[in-house]
């Protein structure tokens, strides 16, 4: 999408659109999706690529029709601009994922709008959002957009093999597709791949190992790598025991309410690992686990306020 350098710019385009212009309309769709140089407006967005997405007149993979395609199912998908309608985003997901296929002899980063699409129906077929659950179908999509290297499809057929959904329960198999993901740089991808490691799944267990994939994960701010990270410096499993280290790591993923890391964080400071102890804000942090659904910190919480625990 171009960006729009001023309301001068911007109105030519709306002229130009409401003139039948397919290009200006597919512009000034992308400049209302984003909030580029004017107010973010989500239905105007829908309305502008609707437009273009309605005169495709069997131009096969033509990248500006099936990303407004593509777009149009996103915004039903998400209910924004329009009201939220999973049949109609499956609808037109399909119609840019069986494009796709047509081009799946020269992948280019250009067909990335291709490859998301055949990600989100597969989804949509894994999850029975606006289709029939079919997991079948769901790994059928999900492959084709692995195919072209889509590393958050190659995550979710790992996980198919690790749940037994629509294959056979196959660990071994599942951080095959995990480790593609993860060398890609996917962090959800990384960090299963850690919990692999860790529990010895589909692999020879090694600490080691499986801190290296939670750090990786971690530190593009993976809520769920930094909790487990926090646990191995805690329990000292693949690196060198470090309470300050475990709370540090406790610290980050708590920020983003992760109930688990919370609570540990409560511990910490009930019990005065790796920070001073603090009897308020251990039950600071009880008392936001507990509200993120973790009942050990309700328990905790509790505890801490009975009366021979308050001062």
């Amino acid at each position: 999408m171009v960006k729009a350098e001023s309301p001068k710019q911007i109105q030519k385009l709306r002229v130009a659109a409401e003139q039948g212009d397919v290009s200006a309309q597919f512009m000034l769709g992308g400049i209302y999706f984003k909030g580029e140089g004017i107010k973010q407006d989500y239905t105007e967005a829908a309305k502008w690529y609707r437009l273009v997405a309605d005169q495709q007149d069997n131009i096969p993979s033509n990248l500006v029709y099936a990303t407004a395609q593509f777009f149009l199912g996103f915004m039903y998908d998400e209910g924004k601009g329009v009201k939220q309608d999973y049949a109609e985003a499956a609808k037109w997901y399909h119609l840019v994922a069986e494009q796709g296929i047509v081009i799946m002899d020269s992948p280019t980063s250009s067909n990335l709008v291709y490859t998301a699409a055949q990600f989100r129906l597969g989804n949509m077929h894994d999850e029975g959002n606006g289709v029939k659950q079919d997991y079948a179908e769901a790994l059928k999509w999900y492959r084709l957009a692995a195919d072209q290297g889509y590393a958050k499809a190659e995550l979710f057929i790992g996980l198919m093999y690790h749940d037994g959904k629509g294959v056979d329960h196959n660990d071994a198999e599942a951080v095959k597709w995990y480790r593609l993901a993860a060398e890609k740089g996917f962090a959800g991808a990384q960090g299963i791949l850690g919990v692999m490691y860790d529990e010895g799944e589909g692999v020879k267990q090694d600490y080691a190992e499986a801190v290296k994939w939670y750090r990786l994960a971690a530190v593009q701010g993976d809520a769920t790598a930094q909790l487990n990270l926090g646990v191995a410096y805690a329990n000292g499993k693949g690196v060198r025991q470090s309470y300050a280290e475990s709370v540090k790591y406790f610290r980050l993923a708590a920020a983003q309410r992760e109930a688990t890391a919370q609570y540990n964080l409560g511990v910490a400071y009930e019990y005065g690992s790796g920070v001073k102890q603090n009897t308020a804000a251990a039950k600071e942090w009880f008392g936001k686990a507990c509200d993120n659904g973790n009942q050990n910190g309700c328990d905790a919480y509790r505890k801490l306020n009975m009366p021979k625990n308050r001062q």
